[in-house]
């Protein structure tokens, strides 16, 4: 295997101030001097409303609540070919619900992730131990700085043991020097000197080691305490500094305003080390023992400082064996004792602190870079490659896997003697929001397209009661259809939609089509003819492909109907003003955004074309369709449906979420219409790709259906899937499946299927 040659670090950067920042900066810098031919990379969050002068090894920043950014961060680290991207892990840093937003970027990396978590919750909520969760399995190795982190890991989270790694907090590597130089430089000759540096925010428990100096003070009328730092900047985003005034207050009420400085800056390393070099005692006075992580106590314990602090979890691992002194937590008078006790014991102070340089010798940056190093390597031997949809699901010239078996159990649970349900609860259907027209003209187009051979029709009483449904729906006093119906069977509305109205009326010309009745079919056909009368008024371009789908089916079987012929090709013509209108050449489209079931215009037209031998709708139908395809398709050659986050907005990139299953359902039946257009197999791959975002090629990796019961999730949210399975996913699954099937079972040498037939919702 050929050395690691390219490493990214995700994380905060200098000069954003906090501790994050600070680790990650100076873990890249210690990698990238570990070995002289390696290139190393940060990967920066920046917080809302920020913007930060970055150094160069800063390559790539994601604004932490723009969910594309964390996408198009991936297609960066995965085309720039790195050997190893190193997450450093905090809920606070990443957007979404609990930082869930991460989860985007780590399911799209094509190569292994090691994640250091900087804090491990011993009683984490339902969603923050399943963003851990997920991020444990996206990464090959994970590393914590304290044994209490493997502990908890392994036993809360359940991680195997040796999927961890404990590796300890990096520190500067100084020599072991005196105090008084740096307090002469630094104005506090003289004094005996308490430091506690980092930003200041009230989980640090400053309050109470001021609480503490009047007892020191009556042992040790030298002392000063110095607490070096700028208030969180989240603290002063939501409070301004009444924080750090409160605590300013507090000092003079107890009168020891000349005993306490408050040096409100985030200084740079050499600053910071000059400061802890100056001091004599070093306290973490932390509030709680959640607490895995300090880098405060790292590098004053690294500088060989005595160090007193309450019992959080890195203390007690750190502090052992005479390196240190823990106290209760929240006890002032403690806190004073122990630090008055070492100010006035030098020789217990000095024996101290050479102890604690002693023991830290293996925490230098050099150390630290040496073991992650390691760890790298043995991720990426380890690491099996994510195969993506394009090599998965089978090249123009490639036949992917076989689709899965045709199983409707979880769409029969679906239904009940009235028709399909809309939503469900999970599984479970869910009566509150009734039943509509469009998902039951949905499932008369399944049943049409179950009656294809190699498939197990529905039964006659349930593809009649869907036909019911539909003409229930119909009301004749306004010529359209109603849509939403309430579980009491009474309608919510005198009509529907535009759209659902002309899905009501594709169902119907392909149910007078390939319905298994002859008496259905003439029923489905008299409909079509009634309800087509108010097709022209229309204004909405979706329901005028919903028609021309319709349409399709219907002329086949009334060819004589000489107005249905003309309202195929008015309609048509509208969407080809609409694309002239609106295409240029990097917007290929008949509106000024991308909405939902997109594929099914560039069908229409393609379906029409053909079937009216018509070249120009064939032409405008393929071209907006390899278009769509680009906006479609990552960098990696995975299916992307558009997202239902960007409906609304005019001539931007599709979101990325909500991703749903309709739009995956239209893409492969509009692929494989092109296909059957022009023959070119590159569409049977696409139809392929889109198909296998249903099993789990997608942006969370994560599969959509339950092969065994045929039911589908209701979509992609930015951070999980929505486990309701409601009558629109299932339905739009089961279609994209049967369409897929029926692929399959093409004759292999046939160069393109003219018997395949197209009925998906």
């Amino acid at each position: 295997m050929t050395p690691l040659h390219r490493i990214a670090v995700i994380g905060n950067s200098l000069p954003r101030r906090c501790g994050i920042a600070t680790f990650t900066t100076d873990l890249q810098k210690a990698i990238s001097m570990s070995r002289a031919d390696l290139e190393t990379s940060i990967v920066a969050m920046t917080d809302p409303g920020q913007a930060y002068d970055y150094p160069p090894a800063v390559a790539f920043q994601i604004k932490d609540g723009h969910i594309d950014d964390y996408m198009r961060a991936a297609d960066f680290l995965n085309a720039g070919q790195f050997d190893i991207v190193c997450l450093q892990h905090e809920f606070g840093i990443f957007g979404g619900e609990t930082g869930a937003h991460i989860l985007v970027l780590l399911s799209r990396l094509t190569m292994p992730v090691v994640t250091t978590f900087h804090t491990v919750l011993a009683s984490p909520t339902v969603k923050q131990r399943a963003v851990v969760e997920r991020i444990v399995d996206a990464s090959s190795k994970v590393v914590v700085m304290a044994n209490k982190g493997r502990e908890l890991l392994r036993d809360v989270y359940l991680v195997p043991d040796d999927k961890i790694e404990v590796i300890a907090h990096g520190i500067p590597d100084v020599a072991f020097v005196g105090s008084d130089a740096a307090k002469a430089r630094l104005g506090f000759a003289g004094k005996s000197v308490i430091l506690t540096f980092g930003l200041l925010s009230p989980n640090k428990g400053i309050e109470v080691m001021i609480d503490a100096m009047p007892s020191i003070l009556k042992r040790c009328a030298d002392a000063v305490y110095v607490v070096l730092g700028a208030t969180h900047p989240n603290l002063v985003r939501n409070q301004g500094e009444a924080y750090r005034e409160g605590l300013m207050a507090r000092v003079r009420e107890l009168g020891i305003h000349d005993h306490v400085v408050f040096l409100d800056r985030f200084v740079d390393l050499a600053t910071l080390l000059e400061f802890i070099s100056m001091c004599d005692v070093y306290v973490t006075p932390y509030l709680n023992e959640a607490q895995m992580t300090s880098g405060t106590l790292a590098y004053s314990f690294g500088l060989g400082k005595p160090v007193v602090s309450t019992p959080y979890w890195h203390a007690r691992e750190l502090l052992t064996e005479g390196c240190g002194v823990l106290v209760p937590f929240g006890n002032a008078a403690a806190i004073g004792g122990e630090i008055a006790k070492l100010l006035t014991d030098d020789v217990r102070r000095q024996a101290m602190s050479r102890r604690a340089y002693a023991a830290s010798r293996m925490m230098t940056w050099e150390c630290t870079a040496e073991r992650y190093m390691s760890v790298f390597e043995t991720a990426r031997q380890g690491h099996r490659p994510k195969v993506f949809a394009r090599s998965e699901m089978g090249s123009p010239g490639l036949r992917g896997p076989a689709p899965p078996d045709m199983q409707i159990g979880h769409f029969l649970s679906m239904c009940d003697d009235v028709g399909l349900f809309q939503h469900a609860v999970h599984s479970v259907p869910d009566r509150a929001h009734g039943y509509c027209v469009d998902d039951n003209a949905r499932a008369l187009l399944l049943a049409c397209a179950l009656n294809n051979p190699g498939e197990q029709p529905l039964s006659e009483v349930l593809t009649a009661r869907f036909a019911a449904f539909v003409q229930h729906a119909w009301n004749p006093d306004t010529g359209q259809f109603r849509n939403f119906m309430g579980f009491n069977r009474t309608w919510l509305e005198d009509r529907g939609s535009e759209d659902s109205h002309g899905r009501t009326l594709w169902a119907l010309g392909e149910a007078a089509r390939t319905d298994a009745s002859p008496a259905r079919r003439q029923w489905a056909a008299a409909l079509f003819a009634q309800a087509l009368s108010i097709a022209e008024s229309f204004r909405s371009p979706r329901a005028w492909a919903f028609m021309l789908l319709g349409l399709d089916a219907y002329c086949a079987v009334a060819p004589d109907d000489l107005h249905a012929r003309e309202v195929r090709h008015s309609l048509a013509d509208r969407l080809m003003s609409c694309l002239a209108s609106v295409e240029t050449p990097d917007w290929v489209w008949f509106e000024e955004g991308l909405a939902y079931d997109n594929a099914r215009l560039p069908q229409a037209l393609m379906l029409t074309g053909m079937a009216t031998q018509t070249p120009q709708y064939l032409d405008a139908g393929l071209r907006s369709l390899r278009w769509l395809m680009t906006q479609q398709t990552t960098a990696a050659g995975q299916f992307r449906p558009v997202g239902t986050a960007g409906f609304g907005e005019q001539r931007q990139h599709p979101r990325a979420f909500d991703q749903q299953p309709v739009e995956a359902t239209a893409t492969i039946a509009a692929c494989l219409t092109a296909w059957r257009a022009d023959g070119d197999a590159e569409w049977k791959a696409m139809a392929t790709r889109a198909f296998a975002w249903f099993l789990g090629s997608n942006d969370l990796s994560v599969a959509l259906v339950d092969p065994l019961t045929g039911s589908c999730r209701d979509g992609l949210h930015p951070d999980r899937a929505n486990e309701n399975r409601g009558g629109e996913s299932v339905v739009c699954y089961l279609l994209g499946l049967a369409e897929m099937r029926q692929l399959a079972r093409i004759t292999t040498s046939l160069t393109r299927p003219i018997a395949l037939r197209a009925v998906g919702a």
